[in-house]
């Protein structure tokens, strides 16, 4: 599975302004929803209903707000880097500036998990991290996301 099948250019976004977990989400919804065409509200409610389960704060200032969302026909992840690091109750209490937000269609579950998993082990690498930390634009950031 590639991001790059997911994650385009066009939904990199760089320094984005957000002061709470909570406002992070509105922002984020009404990003997707842009993008996906499904309402906002429903994607805040479905990305609440999930971090309500337990922070999708992975660890080393990455989190990965995910959802199955009804409306949605293929996956959808938008990547964003926060001009600011917030919490975000992440397992290791470390503030979150780097984000990818992923929205599931429920028909296909196990495509969720795959991509999941992917986008995990890509912004484990300290390498990718460090470099879309640091990334001057959105095209930067997406081809350091997304090369093999």
């Amino acid at each position: 599975m590639q991001l790059s099948d997911h994650l385009s250019a066009e939904n990199v976004v760089l320094d984005l302004a957000a002061s709470s977990k909570r406002e992070l989400i509105i922002k984020l919804s009404d990003l997707g929803s842009k993008c996906t065409g499904v309402e906002a509200s429903v994607i805040s409610q479905a990305l609440t209903s999930r971090e309500n389960l337990g922070s999708t704060g992975i660890g080393q200032g990455i989190a990965i707000p995910h959802a199955i969302v009804e409306g949605v026909h293929d996956c959808f992840c938008l990547f964003i880097r926060l001009a600011k690091p917030l919490d975000f109750e992440a397992v290791d209490d470390v503030p979150v500036d780097v984000v990818v937000l992923l929205l599931s269609p429920p028909t296909d579950q196990r495509q969720n998990l795959n991509l999941l998993s992917c986008i995990a082990r890509r912004l484990r690498n300290d390498e990718v991290a460090d470099a879309v930390r640091s990334a001057g634009t959105p095209e930067e950031a997406y081809i350091l996301l997304t090369r093999d």
